[in-house]
Formats: C-alpha cells, sequence, structure tokens
C-alpha cells in the first residue's frame, strides 16, 4: 500500500503554525513569495574546488595515535550523501546531492550515472539525500532513495522517498512511498537519513526545514512540536511505506501515523547498537546544540523549545535551554559543536581500539569521532583525519572492517566536484630495522 500525502495549502499550513503572541507575520522564502535571483545565486554559488585532495595513499595517525592509511576510491563527486554496500561484496552506490546516483565497483567509479532516479529539487542544500537497500534485496532488488520533491519549481518543497528495482544499471518500477507533510522553504533543511531497523522497518528523518535561518521568527521551527507535521521528526512505516500499527501515534487524533519520534532539528545520523538493541541518533543544532539522543518511540526530544544552541541572529533558542519535563534531555552535546552526520557502532576487527565504539562524521569540524557508551553515559574518545581538511558527510564500516567515508569541502554548490569517496584501513606495519 502507498502513502499518499495530504497536500495542505500553502496558506493553511502557515495558519496553523503558532507564531510568538504579538509577532509580524513570518515572511518564508519560497513559501509566501517565490525565491529571488539574489537568494538563489546564493545557493548556487559558483564553482569551487576546496578542500585537501587524497592524491595518493596516506598514512595518518589519530589524536590518540591510531595509525591509519587513506585511500581515495573516487574523486569528483559533487556533494556525495549517501552510500551503500551491494551483497556481492563488489560494488557500492552513491547518492550525490546535485542529483546523480553513482556505482563504484571493484574501487573504480562508473563515469555514466544510474538512470531513473525521480525528477527533484537542487536549490541550496536540496536534491538526492540518502540511500538504503531493501533488507531482502539479494532477492528482490528494492532500494529506497529520499529526496527533494517540489510543488513547483522555487516555491515550497519537502522529502520524498521513492522505492525502485536496480536491475542491469539502472532504476525501474520506481514509485513514491512516502511525500513527506513538511512542505517549507526551498532554503531549509531535509535530513533525509534512512535505516532499516532489527525490527525490518524503515525509520527516515525529516529535518526542521526553515528557511529562515536568520531570523528568530520562522514558520517551519514549531512544527517540530505539532503531531500534525512531519518537520522535526524520525518516521517509521513498513517497506512500502504503510504505518505499522504499532507506531506510538496510530489512532491519536490530530496526529500523523508515520511519527515514530518528535521535536527533532536535523537528524543526519541513525545507528542501532548491535550489543543492546538500543535506537541512537546524531542531530544538528543551531549555532551550538549538536546532541547525540536514545530515541524510544513517542519520546520528545525539546526542539525548538529546549535547546542548547542558538539562533545565527546570536540570541538563545528556549528560555529554559536545559530541561522541560516531558521531553528527553541528549545523552550526549558537544561544546564547542561538531555537525554530526551519519555514524554506526564499529564491530570488524580491523581496529580493535574502535571496536564497540559509536564512529560520528563531522562535517564542519571536519573531522570523526569515536564515541564510547555505558548504559546512559557517552564520552567522546578518538578523533582523526583533521589533517584532510575537508567535511565527513556519510561514514559506513564495509563488508571488509574498513572504514569508507563520503566528503565535501563546502556546504553549498550543486555542481562543485571535490567530493571524494575514502576508504580508512590500517596503516601497514613499518618495516623491521636491519640487524
Amino acid at each position: 500500500m502507498t502513502f499518499n500525502t495530504r497536500y495542505w495549502p500553502i496558506a493553511a499550513l502557515l495558519a496553523a503554525v503558532p507564531v510568538t503572541l504579538g509577532a509580524q507575520p513570518v515572511e518564508t522564502p519560497g513559501v509566501t513569495a517565490p525565491l529571488t535571483p539574489a537568494q538563489i545565486l546564493r545557493n548556487y554559488p559558483p564553482d569551487a574546488l576546496s578542500g585537501a585532495a587524497v592524491d595518493k595513499p596516506v598514512v595518518l595517525k589519530s589524536q590518540g595515535g591510531i595509525a591509519v592509511r587513506v585511500v581515495k576510491l573516487a574523486e569528483g563527486l559533487s556533494h556525495p550523501d549517501g552510500l551503500v554496500f551491494l551483497p556481492d561484496g563488489r560494488t557500492m552506490l552513491l547518492t550525490e546531492r546535485g542529483g546523480q546516483l553513482r556505482v563504484v565497483r571493484d574501487g573504480v567509479l562508473d563515469p555514466t550515472p544510474v538512470a531513473g532516479l525521480p525528477a527533484l529539487n537542487n536549490v541550496g542544500i536540496g536534491g538526492l539525500h540518502d540511500i538504503v537497500l531493501h533488507p531482502d534485496f539479494a532477492r528482490n532488488k528494492l532500494l529506497y532513495v529520499s529526496y527533494t520533491k517540489e510543488v513547483k519549481p522555487r516555491l515550497a518543497t519537502t522529502l520524498a522517498v521513492a522505492r525502485a528495482r536496480f536491475e542491469q544499471g539502472r532504476l525501474t518500477a520506481v514509485q513514491d512511498i512516502l511525500v513527506a507533510e513538511a512542505w517549507e522553504s526551498p532554503l531549509g533543511t531535509y535530513a533525509g537519513r534512512m535505516v532499516f531497523g532489527p525490527d525490518g522497518m524503515l525509520y527516515i528523518s525529516v529535518g526542521d526545514r526553515d528557511g529562515t535561518t536568520a531570523s528568530d521568527q520562522s514558520s517551519a521551527r514549531p512544527q517540530a512540536q505539532a503531531l500534525n507535521s512531519h518537520i522535526g521528526k524520525i518516521l517509521r512505516v513498513r517497506d512500502d511505506g504503510s504505518v505499522p500499527p504499532d507506531n506510538p501515534f496510530v489512532g491519536k487524533a490530530g496526529a500523523l501515523p508515520e511519527i515514530y519520534s518528535y521535536g527533532h532539528r536535523n537528524v543526519y545520523g541513525m545507528a542501532w547498537d548491535p550489543k543492546t538493541g538500543v535506537m541512537w541518533a546524531s542531530e544538528f543544532g543551531p549555532a551550538g546544540g549538536d546532541e547525540i539522543n536514545k530515541i524510544l518511540p513517542g519520546h520528545n526530544y525539546g526542539w525548538p523549545l529546549v535547546s542548547l544552541g542558538r539562533h545565527y541572529s546570536g540570541s538563545l533558542v528556549s528560555d529554559q535551554p536545559f530541561h522541560r519535563d516531558g521531553m528527553d534531555d541528549p545523552m550526549y552535546f558537544w561544546n564547542p559543536n561538531f555537525n554530526p552526520e551519519n555514524m554506526f557502532f564499529y564491530t570488524g576487527d580491523k581496529f580493535p581500539q574502535l571496536q564497540g565504539s559509536l564512529i560520528v562524521a563531522g562535517a564542519n569540524t571536519r573531522k570523526i569521532a569515536q564515541m564510547t557508551i555505558r548504559g546512559d553515559f557517552i564520552r567522546q574518545g578518538d578523533t582523526m583525519l583533521t589533517e584532510l581538511g575537508v567535511r565527513f558527510r556519510d561514514i559506513r564500516q564495509g563488508p571488509d572492517g574498513n572504514i569508507y567515508v563520503l566528503t565535501e569541502g563546502r556546504l553549498r554548490g550543486p555542481k562543485d566536484t571535490d567530493g571524494m569517496l575514502l576508504r580508512i584501513e590500517p596503516a601497514p606495519a613499518p618495516a623491521g630495522k636491519p640487524d
């Protein structure tokens, strides 16, 4: 069964959003009026090649002394954001945010993108986001991509998830299984991280969709607390987009049944601890307030009523930044910020020092961090790869036990071609000294 969105008129959507008493109506770029040429230009800046390229394999040391060898597998990518390994052990698929799906086979990037993607909007940081395989991909060849869907060019966009069959190097039977109730400014963020849980359900993060981050007022921000909106939520659906009957808000009047947890800003990482079965998520704060949360069904994680960050104007997000009753406090927050992207629990044998740790990619901080978890206690341990000077977007453990990362040089610029796919492997032991 396909989940069909309920298209609300934009005016009705804005009327339903609570605003501060006495505040002026919120002007939202791309919603209350089309984007201006200046706004579009800012989000399509001139091409740039920034960040340190890894031309040849390089040996580096983490802050804790782990010697790693960094090998470039692909370059010339445009803001790569999602990565999966196919069951054959030879093939990877990765997304480029500008709107391309690429194949890497035996460590070599296929120059021809995969055909068959749905039409998408790549203004700002919109475009093609994550990719995940169906748990039974080896048999059914089904995969899922999250992407930016538009009503019409330069006016109101949302996050959508499409399911497709990957056959003979192209996508077929492409069908939206979810179109989020998150229609907002094309200048807003989308999140779009996806993961299948141990229960076989597909979990999807929907971002804050805030296109007015420089302002203290926002039409999108309050919707993270509203159960009739998908903004600022983690969703849980079956593999066809239908709603599991045990979702926490099924049957609740006025609540969208796909919602699993709410009160999030931008969740870019989700992972299950293989030892405990607990779900964890990394979350971008605004100016500060980056978090790691333990995700529980039906729980409220506070945004924007509780946040340790500030608006980009400099003012506090919340007058109660540390705690409100009925809302979950973060298990860990960074100060200064970290910009956490995707993450995973390391279970391989190549890096014994990382065994069982949560490994998190950092975007603007341009590093990878090891987080150790003991019950509800989290601390940051080792960090690595700061020397490369690149933003890390996605990070995965490969079937070989090595670590694979996607990089970019800057946040915006859908025609940039400075992204890379890197493999992190143990550095070879130094040759013994002659007698």
